[in-house]
């Protein structure tokens, strides 16, 4: 069972929501709508995300990605359409029983971290087990607990001024994962931030993601860290999902003209991995050849592939050989010929 389901998701604004969602379903068009006073921010959304996956929600300004994470929480409630949490309906659900799932099993981490200035560091990481009325001491400890976590502990005394925007940033999720809630929700949580931090912040996510195993949705507008961060990636356009899948899927095989001018300036050798290009049907490398992971990303194949002059040999999660990768089939996945990689993708 997928721990989190939208199905055919509507979120519309303005005059007669229920009849435009109607409207658009018989084909009429945003822009029509919109010109009747119905603003349609999310059209027809649909997806799963599995236990334990992030999965990113990628979309410029205006795409209505924010308005869908917020019709997971219930913070919006959607026009038509439904959200299964662990196979619960939460669109279906009284007012104080989404309360409580919200209070347990959703956190959320917001763009502009939203500390309390008159809080220390280590009261605002244990404000949500405040909210649900854990007693102090315990709720102190997860909190010094979750700070450890994401590097800050030590600063448990401190007060918000006196951190980074980084800093302030591990706060907030430091804030999400006291509560233990299985479903982070991150709604362009490091947008705020400079480059460099900011990537700081992605390999922070990435690494607590492997001892942690939440279930995450990530809003973001920037498609490398979209690529960077995703199990999984939905592209919305106008309030629709214009394609969901890997990051090599999108990479390889773009749906439509629109996607495919956001991949233009992706570093491919960044986003493709040794398991994508690999031929799993050629012999075994030559003996003494390198071994890699399929999950290793094409930029560093260069070096055993320059060293050993030949091809390297990719092995699979159980670390038994799935395929080979040789130097050509590198030049052709990071050059203008994604057809080449697609059998092997």
């Amino acid at each position: 069972m997928s721990r989190l389901t939208a199905e055919h998701l509507y979120k519309v604004f303005g005059r007669r929501p229920e009849a435009a969602v109607e409207r658009l379903k018989g084909g009429a068009g945003r822009d029509e709508l919109r010109a009747d006073g119905a603003m349609p921010a999310v059209i027809d959304a649909s997806f799963e995300v599995e236990a334990g996956q992030i999965f990113v929600v990628m979309g410029l300004s205006g795409s209505g990605k924010s308005t869908l994470l917020r019709m997971l929480n219930g913070l919006l409630e959607p026009t038509a359409g439904r959200v299964l949490y662990d196979g619960r309906d939460l669109t279906g659900l009284a007012p104080a029983e989404l309360r409580e799932v919200r209070s347990r099993g959703i956190s959320m981490v917001f763009q502009h971290f939203a500390l309390f200035p008159h809080r220390t560091v280590l009261d605002n990481a244990a404000y949500g087990l405040e909210v649900r009325g854990v007693p102090r001491e315990e709720r102190r400890e997860r909190a010094a607990e979750a700070l450890e976590l994401v590097g800050l502990s030590g600063w448990d005394a401190s007060w918000p001024d006196e951190l980074s925007g980084g800093m302030q940033q591990r706060v907030g999720l430091a804030r999400a994962l006291a509560t233990d809630a299985d479903l982070l929700l991150m709604d362009e949580s490091f947008s705020a931030l400079d480059p460099l931090i900011r990537r700081d912040m992605q390999d922070q996510l990435l690494h607590l993601q492997k001892q942690l195993k939440k279930t995450i949705v990530f809003i973001t507008h920037d498609l490398n860290e979209a690529m960077r961060l995703g199990d999984r990636i939905a592209v919305m356009r106008d309030g629709r999902i214009v394609q969901n899948g890997t990051a090599e899927d999108i990479l390889v095989r773009p749906a439509n003209d629109y996607v495919a001018s956001f991949i233009q300036d992706v570093d491919r050798s960044r986003v493709l991995t040794a398991g994508a290009v690999m031929d799993p049907a050629a012999g075994p490398a030559p003996e003494g050849a390198a071994t890699v992971a399929a999950d290793t990303p094409l930029a560093d194949l260069f070096a055993p592939l320059a060293k050993d002059d030949g091809p390297v040999t990719v092995a699979d999660e159980h670390g038994e050989p799935a395929g080979v990768v040789t130097r050509d089939a590198v030049l052709a996945a990071l050059g203008e010929q994604p057809a080449e990689v697609t059998a092997h993708a």
